[in-house]
């Protein structure tokens, strides 16, 4: 695959700055992502029950954006009254609540931009290329082993696996993103020089070139 990922280190900060104006993000807020449809497959269940988790047992300010729309969207709206987590929507901001519900976002660099940490719970994927883009966006990732995440993150480097079964897991490694800076800073120039080796299309030009090459040959 060939991705131009260029646009995800352009203008960062004004496009950090407008999108967390726009849904009431503080400066000092964590704010943590979670981009997709609102669908079964994608766990938004497990992403609730991690910030529930981590709420408790931090001392930082944390926001959790719930990017996307869907047919699960009442089940998501659902779990956040079970787990007792007070929700704003793109048309209610009230800068208390710990979740937002942005609907959908057509450019999502603007979003990534806004982004401390972005999380995938899906119980299945293929190739996700969320998490291709949260690199190109210089962002830390906390997410669960399944499918094709493995072929485009490099564990404990620019993101932190945790196996589907052990929800506890997924929402300790978000907690030790949400808590050290340091991880967070490390994992993001780590993670845009992997993907922009990988994936972007420049290395999808050369190795076609290369390709035909050796065939003439």
């Amino acid at each position: 695959m060939g991705f131009d990922l260029s646009r995800f280190s352009i203008d960062t900060l004004s496009k950090r700055v407008a999108f967390r104006q726009k849904f009431g993000i503080q400066d000092d807020e964590i704010a943590v992502g979670i981009i997709g449809r609102l669908v079964p497959i994608k766990n938004h269940g497990l992403f609730l029950r991690a910030i529930s988790d981590v709420l408790k047992n931090t001392s930082q300010k944390v926001r959790a954006i719930i990017i996307g729309d869907g047919e699960n969207k009442q089940e998501v709206i659902d779990l956040c009254f079970r787990f007792k987590l007070p929700y704003s929507t793109a048309n209610f901001q009230e800068e208390n609540h710990p979740i937002v519900f942005t609907s959908w976002i057509l450019n999502v660099d603007e979003a990534l931009a806004g982004l401390d940490i972005v999380a995938l719970t899906s119980l299945n994927e293929g190739t996700p290329v969320s998490l291709i883009e949260a690199q190109a966006a210089g962002k830390p990732i906390v997410t669960t082993d399944v499918g094709g995440v493995r072929d485009v993150v490099i564990e404990n480097k620019t993101a932190l696996l945790s196996p589907i079964s052990q929800p506890q897991k997924f929402a300790d490694n978000l907690l030790s993103l949400v808590n050290d800076e340091a991880i967070r800073s490390n994992m993001c120039q780590i993670g845009q020089a992997h993907v922009n080796e990988k994936f972007h299309y420049t290395r999808l030009v050369q190795n076609m070139r290369t390709l035909y090459h050796q065939l003439l040959t």
